[in-house]
Parts: C-alpha cells; sequence; structure tokens
C-alpha cells in the first residue's frame, strides 16, 4: 500500500496481509489516519517511511538512494499500475529514480530500483536500494551465516534501535550467506507467528539489513556497490538486482511456500522427473581410472541410478587440485579416444553422462593463464588477489576471455551427450569491485543453457556458496554443501528449504565415515537423510557388501516410488524445543505425506513428548505406516511404542497435528521415515439376492 499522493516521493504505507475489498475512500482515511505526529525536536513534518529514504525527509537511517554529487529532493514523476504491478518514476535534477513492483501469483512481492543520470556530468553510485516498513509487532530478527561444510547455521536477535547489518564482500553469495533477513513476531516458529523475509537475488556482493530509527523500523537489501565501482555517466543508468519480500501469518513454513510455488514456476519446472545420480568425487576423487570407473558406473547402474556425474579430474593436466584448471579440454593424454568410451558406457548400462565444470577459475599453469595472463581478474590498481584453493578468477568481464570460455563449453557439450553439468565455483574474489564478474558469470550460464537447452546445470560453489534465485535462472539445482555428514545435513536441509524447494536441494549418500568430518554413520541414518532433496549417491560401492549394496537398491526404488510426492508437495516443520527434528513434505491435496523423524542429538528426556505431524487435512483420516532403510534405526527403550511395533496406525489429521503419537525412543543420530496416506475405508461387503 502506497501513499502516492501530492507531489513528494511516496510512502509504503504497509507490505503484508491481505486487506481485502477496501474501497478507495477507505484507504484514503486510512493513509490520513497513519500520518503520525510531529515530535519535540524533530522534523516539522510527520516522519514516514519513502520509497526513497533521504535525510531531506527527515529519515536518518540508511538512505534508499547515496551517490556523489549528493542529488537534489526527489519528487514524484508518474505511476503506471494494474493489478498485480506499479512503476513509480522519481526525478530530481540529474537523476531519475523507478521503482518496480511486481506481486506474483504465489504472494510474492518482487522488486527493483533503476537510476538513469540525466546530467551533463558522471554520477558516481554508491548505493542503491529497497527499504520496507516493519509493523510494532515485528520483534525479532532471523539471518543465517557459516562457513565452508557448515552452510546456512541461524542466528536471531531482538529488533533493537541500530542498524544490523549483513555485507557480503565474496564476489558470489558466500557460505556466510545471511541468504534471508526475517523479521518476525516475539517466538515465531516454522508454524506460527508472523514473518517479514526479503531476500536479494543477486550472485555477487550484497547487503541486507533491519534497523529501527526514531522508532521506525525497516528491512532493505541490494547490491553492495564498492567505492567508484558504479560511475553512470550521462545517459547511462543501473538496476539493482530483483529483490524479494516474502510475507506469512503462518511461520516460516508460510514463507517458504510462496518461494518455493515462485521456484517451481520459473526455474524449468517442465523437466520431469529429477533423476537419481551417481557422482564421483567421494567415490574417486582423482583417480580416473577407467577400471574403477567402469566398476562404479556398474554397481550404480544395478542400484538403480539414472545419471552418472564425473567430478574433477578429466581435464587436460588435471591430476590433483593443484594444477590444470582452466582449460576444458579432455586430457588425450589420458584418454586418447575422449570421453566417448566412457559415455558409451554409462549410456549401454541405461544412465544418462554428466560432467563437472568451473569455467570462471584457472591455475596458473594452465594454457589459458600462461597465454593470456592479463585475462586473470584484478582488483583496481591491477592487483592480483592472493591464491585460493590453488587458483584465480577468470575476468569474464572482459569479452575475448568469456568468448574463450564459452567456446571452450560449447564444443565440449557439441561433441559429447552430456546431460548435466556440475558448475563450480570454488573461491572468494578478494578483489573490492566485482559487479561485471558476477553480471558476465551469470550471462556465460544463460549463454551456454541457450545454446544446449537440453542440458542441465547444478550451481555448486565449493558447496552451498551460491544459492540465490538469480542463479536459479539457469541452474536447476543447487548443490547445499561439501559436507554430506547425514548429521549436519540435517541442519542444512532444514534451513536451506526455507528458499529453495527440495527438489532443487542435492542430497546424496555418502561413505559410512564422512570425508569432512570424520563422524561415522550408520546406513539406515546416511539413507533416511538422503531421501530428502534431489537425492544422490557420492561413495565408493566397491567395497560394500551384498546385503549393502541391496539396501541401497531398496531405497533408490522408494526414492523413485515417491519423489512425485518429494519435488512437488509442501514442506512442513514441527517446532520442537528438543533433540527431536520432525519434517515431511505434503502433497497439494494433502493426500499423501513423508515424515522424516531425527534425533539429532541424546534427548534430555526419558520419554520424548509426542510427534506431532503438520500439514495435513484436519477433516480426513491417515494411515500412518514407518519405512525403514538397511538395518533400521536403533531405539533407546525397553518396548517401543506400540504404533511402531504393530507396523502403523490411523488417525484423523486433526489429532495427528494437535495431540501426535509417542515418539520414536531413538538413539543419537538415527531416524524414522513414515508414510502416511489417507484412510481408504473398505468396502461394505455386499449380499446376494436370490
Amino acid at each position: 500500500m502506497l501513499d502516492a499522493r501530492g507531489s513528494g516521493v511516496p510512502t509504503v504505507l504497509h507490505w503484508g496481509a491481505d486487506l481485502g475489498a477496501t474501497s478507495q475512500d477507505e484507504l484514503t482515511r486510512l493513509a490520513d489516519a497513519l500520518v503520525p505526529a510531529v515530535a519535540h525536536n524533530g522534523p516539522a513534518t510527520p516522519l514516514r517511511l519513502s520509497l526513497l529514504p533521504m535525510l531531506d525527509q527527515g529519515w536518518q537511517g540508511r538512505p534508499g538512494l547515496d551517490g556523489a554529487p549528493h542529488p537534489a529532493p526527489f519528487a514524484l514523476a508518474r505511476i503506471d499500475s494494474d493489478d498485480s504491478s506499479a512503476r513509480v518514476t522519481m526525478t530530481s535534477l540529474g537523476l531519475d529514480v523507478t521503482v518496480e513492483f511486481e506481486l506474483t501469483v504465489e504472494g510474492l512481492l518482487r522488486s527493483r530500483a533503476t537510476v538513469v543520470n540525466t546530467a551533463e556530468q558522471p554520477y558516481r553510485l554508491s548505493e542503491l536500494g529497497l527499504t520496507l516498513p516493519l509493523p510494532a509487532q515485528a520483534a525479532e530478527v532471523l539471518d543465517f551465516t557459516g562457513r565452508w561444510a557448515a552452510e546456512r547455521r541461524p542466528q536471531r536477535r531482538r529488533i533493537a534501535d541500530g542498524a544490523w547489518s549483513r555485507e557480503a564482500r565474496h564476489g558470489r553469495d558466500g557460505h556466510d550467506s545471511a541468504y534471508l533477513m526475517v523479521a518476525g513476531t516475539e517466538g515465531f516458529g516454522f508454524r506460527s507467528g508472523q514473518v517479514w523475509g526479503l531476500h536479494v537475488a543477486w550472485s555477487g556482493n550484497q547487503r541486507l539489513w533491519v534497523e529501527r530509527a526514531a522508532g521506525i523500523a525497516a528491512v532493505g537489501g541490494g547490491e553492495l556497490l564498492a567505492p567508484g565501482e558504479m560511475v553512470l555517466t550521462p545517459g547511462s543508468s543501473y538496476s539493482t538486482p530483483w529483490i524479494f519480500g516474502s510475507w506469512s501469518d503462518e511461520g516460516l513454513d508460510g514463507m517458504s511456500r510462496r518461494f518455493h510455488g515462485y521456484v517451481r514456476r520459473t526455474a524449468h519446472s517442465d523437466r520431469g522427473a529429477h533423476p537419481m545420480l551417481f557422482n564421483t568425487l567421494e567415490a574417486a576423487y582423482f583417480d580416473h581410472d577407467d577400471a574403477r570407473l567402469g566398476e562404479l558406473a556398474r554397481l550404480a547402474a544395478e542400484a538403480g541410478v539414472e545419471r552418472f556425474v564425473l567430478d574433477d579430474g578429466w581435464m587436460t593436466g588435471r591430476t590433483g587440485d593443484t594444477r590444470g584448471l582452466g582449460d576444458w579440454t579432455v586430457d588425450r593424454a589420458r584418454r586418447p579416444e575422449g570421453l566417448g568410451p566412457l559415455i558409451q558406457q554409462v549410456t549401454e548400462l541405461g544412465m544418462d553422462f554428466g560432467l563437472w565444470v568451473e569455467p570462471e577459475m584457472v591455475t596458473p599453469d594452465s594454457a589459458i593463464a600462461q597465454e593470456h595472463p592479463d585475462w586473470l581478474l584484478r582488483d583496481v590498481a591491477g592487483v592480483l588477489p592472493p591464491a585460493s584453493r590453488h587458483q584465480f578468477a577468470l575476468d569474464l568481464s572482459n569479452e575475448a576471455a568469456f568468448d574463450h570460455v564459452l567456446a571452450q563449453l560449447d564444443a565440449l557439450l557439441a561433441e559429447y551427450p552430456i546431460a548435466y553439468l556440475k558448475w563450480d565455483h570454488n573461491r572468494d574474489l578478494l578483489i573490492s569491485r566485482v559487479h561485471g564478474q558476477a553480471a558476465a558469470a551469470s550471462r556465460l550460464m544463460a549463454e551456454v543453457r541457450s545454446r544446449h537447452p537440453g542440458v542441465e546445470i547444478e550451481a555448486c560453489a565449493s558447496g552451498g556458496g551460491r544459492i540465490d534465485l538469480s542463479v536459479l535462472e539457469s541452474a536447476v539445482r543447487v548443490w547445499p554443501s561439501d559436507d554430506i555428514d547425514a548429521l549436519e545435513r540435517q541442519a542444512i536441509y532444514r534451513w536451506t528449504t526455507l528458499l529453495v524447494p527440495p527438489e532443487i536441494f542435492g542430497a546424496h549418500l555418502g561413505a559410512s565415515t564422512a570425508h569432512v568430518t570424520g563422524r561415522t554413520h550408520s546406513l539406515s541414518y546416511r539413507l533416511a537423510t538422503a531421501l530428502f532433496g534431489w537425492s544422490g549417491i557420492e561413495c565408493d560401492l566397491r567395497g560394500l557388501s551384498a546385503a549393502e549394496l541391496a539396501s541401497i537398491a531398496d531405497w533408490v526404488a522408494h526414492y523413485k516410488n515417491l519423489r512425485g510426492l518429494l519435488h512437488s508437495g509442501d514442506i512442513v516443520r514441527a517446532d520442537r524445543d528438543d533433540s527431536t527434528w520432525v519434517h515431511g513434505i505434503v502433497a497439494p491435496d494433502a493426500s499423501e505425506a513423508v515424515f522424516s523423524i531425527s534425533a539429532v542429538a541424546l534427548s534430555d528426556a526419558g520419554v520424548p513428548a509426542p510427534i506431532r505431524l503438520p500439514g495435513l487435512d484436519p477433516s480426513r483420516s491417515y494411515d500412518i505406516t514407518p519405512i525403514s532403510f538397511a538395518e533400521g534405526p536403533r531405539f533407546l527403550a525397553q518396548k517401543l511404542p506400540p504404533w511402531i511395533k504393530e507396523g502403523g496406525v490411523t488417525l484423523g489429521g486433526a489429532l495427528l497435528e494437535s495431540v501426535g503419537l509417542a515418539a520414536p525412543p531413538l538413539a543419537p543420530e538415527q531416524a524414522m521415515i513414515v508414510h502416511v496416506r489417507q484412510h481408504e475405508p473398505e468396502a461394505e461387503p455386499t449380499t446376494a439376492v436370490g
């Protein structure tokens, strides 16, 4: 709701709950009723948060626009609007700013701002973002941090005077990405409370913030620009990334439903079932011996795998992670016949073929770095940043470098029947000006997909360092973390799926002892964890027993049977304060669901509280059936609850959400899967009439 009366910059009065069928007259009276008092020792005009908050309006928080020369006060120039969108243009001496709003069918508020330099001199833009007001009942803020192999760790605090600002300077989102800035009512949870969430859809430097100044609270976001990075010459313009707002009065799950619906509608939803895949990284690393890879492919196919992905190590000179990066040609010294024989073997086994690439990076020994050292990405003064992961970034804003990489990828995809690219980005850029690089990387990914529309792209960035709605314009899958330890993945899944739907989330079965953490888990726990998402396998199948391989094949069969539900339903997460986490996927028509009950630590309670299964239809009755993988979960109890021991129970949806079931007495780091289906009463027997 905007108050655009008069000639000043429009004021944002409300975003969130639908105001219903409100007349224009009533909206006008409401706008008048919301004009605040003029405080003592304050500006002479009422202080309200505008679309472009500035000092000249009395706003002393973060400005909506900043730069040099400092603009004169803005005035409203025009508004173009319809039922679901609006374009508001404001003008100043030498600058025009247009803010676009779109209300998507899912209920997301999608916005961006564009500034045009109409002066005869350059304008040095420092900041342009979106700022939206928060109501007084928004008392707490949730955002995320993390590191490599421990992405999306939640952090929560009360909203107080001043600013809580999260700035990413990685040249990508980063493992410590704020991801979402969520303000909410006191104690909001997954299933309760009002929340107002903001996400910046940009794979470069960015900022998100919540602040309170003079009693007015606001949430905002935009690209983080370095000093001097964005100089607008006369007639030129700059647009912010798209910034997405999601409101819910049903807690975080309600907010997620809006984001998930948008992704499912816009991000390549026509590609059919997501294939069970096998990735070679933790199964082979750089040992690309044909016999080893062939045996892995055979065992994967026997387990029911549908896609075989060859990870790092296939390129010229790439015998380890310190060399041979940047030349996207097959190493003919090790593969005289190229990738053809391996791909033929894979396809004859009934699988399609995927390949790892990292087109934005090079190592110093690569041919491209040796022949074109000027193509390496440098800071403003021409300084090369320190090496990271033994590699440097290629300056894709250099058209010659861009065209070279594009030509190599184009040739590779034209020569081989490659169905899938795992597109990696393994280092922070460590320079101040990254706008051009981030934009060019996005353009490269889009151009590859345009030339080869049948190829699916996974966005990987040393794990989950680049997950946002911008990268999903080209990618169909994200790799959320290089850590596939099942316990760590429980938390990573829980929070990553606030933004992305489960079928976008890569979920792999790893080795019994996790390569990153060294923690050992049962096969049952690893399979139960990896079921939720776009599932895959990433362990050396050659050393497993016949019984273990049979268990994996059984799990793959369950995945294929359930993926229609897993990849289309609503994610639900029960609010619990103990060591047992409950999450599930409920079918859009609520006829079916699958839930995970996971013990992430040893319970403090001798008898844990009942498990509630949220999101079901309260008017229907459901059959609840436990599913076990491999050896099944380990329990800490003399006797199991009857519903588990007897193989299930039938109960109403209202009872399952409000009262629940006796909790399974799971040992730490164990999980149980529960399949829920609408109960179909048995038909009454008919009596024959003679």
